[in-house]
C-alpha cells in the first residue's frame, strides 16, 4: 500500500467481506492486477464499500446484493450488474429475489433500464447454468 505499509482493520474486514462476497478469484485476480496507479482506489473500495457498508450488520449480504443490483441496474453499470448476479451464489440471493429487484428498476428507474438489466441476468445465469457440468466433472 503506497500510504500505509500496514492495512487498516476496515480494510482487512473489508477484503475479509469482499472475498466472501465475489469469491477468492476474483478478489485474487484484482489485487493482483493492482498498480500504483490504482492502488489509492482499490483501497477506498475495499475500505468503503466492502469494510464500512458491505460489513455492516443492519442487511443480510443477500440484501444488500439485491439492492446493489437494482441500484446498478438502475444506473446502467453492464459490468457490474454481472459481476453481482454471479456473487449471489455467495449471498444468497435467489433468481426470484433478483427478478424482484429488476421489477422495481422497472417501476422506479425505467422499463428500458430494467429491460437491458434482465437481459444481462438471463445471459450471466445462463453462463453459471453452461459452467455447472463442468465444475461437477472437475469433483
Amino acid at each position: 500500500m503506497a500510504e500505509a505499509s500496514i492495512p487498516s482493520e476496515r480494510y482487512k474486514q473489508g477484503l475479509v467481506t469482499r472475498r466472501s462476497v465475489l469469491g477468492e478469484a476474483h478478489v485474487d485476480r484484482a489485487l493482483a492486477n493492482e498498480t500504483p496507479f490504482d492502488q489509492p482506489f482499490q483501497q477506498l473500495i475495499t475500505e468503503g464499500a466492502w469494510g464500512s457498508v458491505w460489513s455492516r450488520e443492519q442487511w443480510s449480504k443477500r440484501e444488500r446484493s439485491m439492492v446493489t443490483i437494482a441500484l446498478l441496474a438502475a444506473l446502467g453499470h453492464d459490468e457490474e450488474v454481472a459481476m453481482h448476479i454471479r456473487a449471489t451464489a455467495n449471498t444468497g440471493a435467489t433468481r426470484d429475489d433478483i427478478c424482484e429487484a429488476l421489477m422495481h428498476v422497472a417501476i422506479y428507474a425505467g422499463v428500458p433500464a430494467a429491460n437491458h438489466a434482465f437481459k444481462i441476468a438471463k445471459a450471466t445465469y445462463a453462463e453459471i447454468d453452461a459452467a455447472k457440468p463442468a465444475a461437477e466433472e472437475q469433483k
